[in-house]
């Protein structure tokens, strides 16, 4: 049977979400309605294993549900992805055998939220290193020092997966990944004022010695690129549910430029611009740049929940698809607004804010830069020297 996305996202409450979202964007607020409503729909625990109370979904479907988020209010859509993340790295660990981040699924069935602390300004090391103290304690926890950037979810995470350095041992550092309550130890700075994807609220985090229990320390890892099901599961799910997001944007701009062709008329001939040879080609173009990624995206989240094996080929296939996708979408809504016009411009359009939105994607990992390196060094082998 065909994967119905709107028995996981009934369409009521994708609309709801959609007239929602210029409030949130213009008010620069939490979407705290939206969470609400995909909460009780379940939504939150679409990757959590039926056995445990979840939809029991794959990564390939959760991916068709961003896009679809993603059409009605990119932010929630890009907010949300943040707590799919680490559902989504439970599954991939689980279904390699390891289940360490069990708690993650339990949790989030009973109504955890879980946020994505990874980032650290100049840190381009992401995974493989941190600038965070993760000094440990005698009875196994560790306490974290240090502060997280773009931590999305800020105002309403219940639990923060992060990682940093422990430096015990300077002969033997090692990268802690675990997970820290929310507590007085942690400051979340009201500092998020930006172009676009308001709505996530994705404000630094201070940790000041803030504590994660010996039994959410999943993992110590040597710092540097690392095959460990963790590193995998971040990297991967972390890459997709980005491009999903970002593959939804360009389909709305699409569709509003179609729905906006149709409905305009030209003074000069009459008819609809739906006529227009140029707006017509126009239109054509982004059709043809956006039908490439649903399949992309599709295909290599399938090879994640079916365990393929692209061996060294797998970063730079998922980086690259995450760049794609934006690239793609930033393309599609650029030809969006010129085939819509002046009246795009104003921040009380739709496409406005998709436009300033899709410029986000470009800020995430891995960047431009990381991805052509990555791709060149597959393909042509490492730099000498």
């Amino acid at each position: 049977m065909a994967f119905d996305p709107s028995v996981h996202l009934p369409d009521d409450l994708l609309e709801r979400i959609r007239s929602r979202a210029p409030q949130v964007d213009a008010d620069n607020v939490f979407p705290e309605a939206d969470l609400a409503d995909l909460t009780a729909a379940g939504y939150l625990s679409i990757l959590v294993p039926a056995a445990l109370g979840g939809a029991g979904l794959g990564l390939a479907e959760a991916s068709v549900l961003q896009q679809r988020l993603a059409t009605a209010a990119p932010a929630t859509a890009l907010a949300v992805n943040m707590h799919l993340v680490w559902t989504g790295v439970a599954k991939v660990m689980a279904d390699r055998g390891d289940d360490a981040l069990r708690f993650v699924q339990e949790g989030a069935v009973s109504g955890e939220v879980f946020a994505f602390g990874i980032s650290e300004a100049g840190n381009d090391l992401v995974l493989f290193g941190s600038d965070t103290d993760a000094a440990p304690r005698a009875d196994g926890s560790y306490a974290f020092t240090g502060t997280k950037i773009f931590t999305s979810l800020a105002p309403v995470w219940t639990q923060l997966g992060l990682h940093g350095l422990d430096t015990s041992d300077p002969a033997q550092p090692r990268l802690v990944y675990a997970f820290v309550p929310r507590t007085g130890a942690i400051v979340t700075r009201d500092d998020w004022d930006t172009v676009g994807m308001r709505g996530t609220q994705s404000r630094t985090t201070e940790l000041h010695g803030a504590v994660a229990p010996a039994d959410r320390v999943v993992r110590r890892l040597a710092p540097g690129p690392n095959p460990d099901p963790l590193v995998f599961g971040i990297f991967s799910v972390f890459e997709l549910l980005l491009a999903s997001v970002y593959t939804g944007v360009a389909r709305r701009a699409l569709d509003l430029a179609v729905q906006t062709a149709r409905t305009r008329t030209s003074k000069k001939t009459g008819r609809a611009y739906s006529q227009d040879p140029d707006i017509r080609w126009r239109v054509a173009d982004m059709a043809l740049a956006y039908d490439a990624l649903p399949v992309q995206v599709e295909q290599l989240a399938r090879d994640v929940d079916e365990r393929a094996d692209h061996g060294a080929m797998w970063f730079p296939r998922l980086s690259a698809v995450k760049h794609r996708a934006v690239t793609t979408a930033k393309q599609v809504v650029d030809e969006a607004m010129l085939v819509a016009g002046g009246s795009s411009y104003f921040t009380r359009n739709e496409l406005s804010r998709l436009y300033r939105d899709v410029l986000a994607g470009m800020f995430h990992p891995s960047d431009p830069e990381s991805v052509h390196s990555a791709v060149a060094t597959a393909w042509l082998g490492p730099l000498d020297g």
